[in-house]
């Protein structure tokens, strides 16, 4: 049985990493509508929470398995995928609105989805093209 600090602690916990992801939700939409004008580093982001670096990073680390920043670059490429789909934007133009050089920005987006930019864009258009086309 656990006692009421336990409890606590975990319920503590679970309110931290629900309020990480809640805050990267709101800052990387402030990002993209321009009311910021770059990301913020994790300690930067842990300080707007009131933690230390440390008790955030550990906490995320225990309650998901996964450090901060994998969320974090996550939430990005989610947000970059929606704009590449929903969006006719250049892809230079959605990297230097998500605050990356273009190149590097294709880099990023590779690595977590084996895919540049572009092959992404051009996949998800020939699926939705596919959807209309009468068999």
């Amino acid at each position: 049985m656990m006692n009421e600090t336990q409890h606590d602690i975990l319920k503590r916990s679970k309110e931290i990493t629900a309020n990480y992801f809640q805050f990267l939700d709101k800052h990387i939409a402030d990002v993209v509508s321009g009311k910021v004008i770059e990301f913020m580093e994790i300690n930067q982001i842990a300080s707007e929470l009131f933690l230390s670096h440390t008790h955030l990073t550990d906490t995320i680390q225990q309650e998901t398995g996964h450090h901060p920043c994998y969320y974090y670059d996550l939430k990005i490429i989610e947000q970059a995928k929606q704009m590449l789909t929903g969006s006719a934007r250049s892809i230079a133009e959605i990297a230097r609105i998500l605050t990356y050089d273009p190149s590097n920005f294709s880099k990023f987006f590779k690595k977590f989805t084996r895919q540049t930019p572009g092959q992404f864009r051009k996949e998800q258009q020939n699926k939705s093209s596919e959807k209309f086309t009468i068999k």
